[in-house]
């Protein structure tokens, strides 16, 4: 039979660490805090508008930009939350997911040779999207354990032939929410470049102790050239519908939706109203979701450092970012191949986030979207490297 290659662009690739992990994960019984997805459901009434929408028939294929309330229903989202005005017809445009999303928007607007900027470590997905565009990749170190922007190393990342900035925040994998400054010094280099920023908000509406997330858009002359990017999936713990979603300019969103019309076509069918009924629910809900999520991170956190990791607090998002060189580990992928046996417990090593693999060598990411009693189980459980 003819020989079966991979595609060239992602020959580096290969399986993502997540796959290897929940594998293990469940060979091993150990306590998954590898892969982001959290183990409760969501607010009652977006699952109760799913089932509904099933019931009513609504089990086909949906318009090709979405159906109009969940459009509605972000544009609406967009000017509560941010004061950002965007026409649901022509501005938004409604994914399978934020992961399509980002690969629609990279295949929509970077061509072979364009270089793309991006912070360092960075959600997988990026790269490989990159990758298979024939873009180049240029990074700038969030380092351990302050994450701060390092203004010459971003300056350094950017070229005349930079396309696009993408940005994430709040971050995964290190839990980080850029400041209003930040984003500015961002703004200024994108302007100055004549660069699109392409930005990935899943994580919004989970922000902790009072620390606001700022949209790129919402900056003085950015609206115009910021694709922003977000999904259902993290807010509301409904992360297997794959619900997400582009806003920018028309002209944009429509160069993204000829390409997404050939990735999926549409998807999602019946959770879409499901999550524009999410998007409408008082601001006492979304308050609720951050405020206990954070009780979560504190839990992990508490625990990972008792046993003997050093890790900063994370200001959003599901994750925290723990350095096991106080355990005495220098090489942060075996240790995670080896913690479901030692300790009955799953992590990710930083690495798969990471070009600069010597700034990552022994950090871990954990996840602490999970029931309480999951966590201190998982934090007994380490324990034992402690005392090991």
């Amino acid at each position: 039979m003819p020989s079966i290659p991979g595609h060239p662009a992602l020959t580096e690739f290969g399986t993502t660490i997540f796959a290897t992990m929940t594998q293990l994960a469940l060979e091993k019984d150990a306590v998954n805090l590898g892969q982001g997805f959290p183990d409760t459901d969501g607010p009652r009434e977006v699952l109760d508008a799913a089932v509904e929408a099933i019931r009513s028939g609504r089990n086909q294929y949906p318009p090709g930009p979405g159906v109009p309330e969940l459009r509605d229903a972000v544009a609406a989202h967009q000017e509560r939350f941010y004061g950002l005005r965007v026409d649901p017809a022509r501005e938004v445009l409604v994914t399978v997911g934020a992961t399509e999303a980002i690969a629609a928007v990279v295949l929509a607007l970077v061509r072979p040779g364009d270089e793309v900027v991006t912070f360092e470590p960075y959600y997988d997905s990026y790269a490989a999207t990159i990758a298979l565009a024939g873009g180049v990749r240029r990074t700038s170190l969030l380092r351990f354990p302050d994450f701060r922007v390092d203004e010459a190393s971003l300056r350094a990342a950017f070229s005349e032939r930079t396309r696009l900035v993408l940005l994430n925040t709040p971050h995964n994998p290190t839990g980080k929410v850029f400041s209003r400054e930040e984003l500015e010094l961002v703004a200024a280099l994108a302007r100055e470049h004549d660069a699109w920023v392409v930005t990935d908000e899943v994580y919004e509406h989970l922000t902790f102790d009072g620390r606001p997330h700022v949209p790129m858009a919402s900056l003085p002359g950015m609206a115009e050239r910021t694709l922003a990017i977000s999904s259902g999936g993290k807010t509301f713990a409904t992360t297997g519908w794959k619900v997400g979603w582009v806003t920018g300019a028309a002209e944009a969103v429509a160069a993204v939706r000829g390409v997404k019309q050939y990735l999926t076509f549409v998807g999602s069918g019946p959770f879409q109203p499901a999550i524009a009924v999410g998007l409408g629910l008082p601001d006492a809900v979304f308050t609720g979701l951050a405020t206990s999520m954070a009780g979560k991170r504190d839990r992990l956190v508490a625990g990972l450092r008792a046993a003997g990791f050093a890790v900063p607090v994370p200001e959003g998002g599901y994750f925290v970012l723990a350095d096991a060189a106080p355990l005495g580990v220098v090489d942060a992928e075996t240790f995670c191949l080896e913690l479901p046996d030692r300790a009955g417990v799953v992590g990710v090593p930083a690495s798969a986030f990471h070009d600069d693999l010597e700034a990552s060598r022994s950090l871990v990411r954990f996840a602490f979207c999970k029931r309480d009693e999951v966590l201190d189980e998982a934090c007994r459980r380490l324990e034992a490297l402690r005392a090991g």
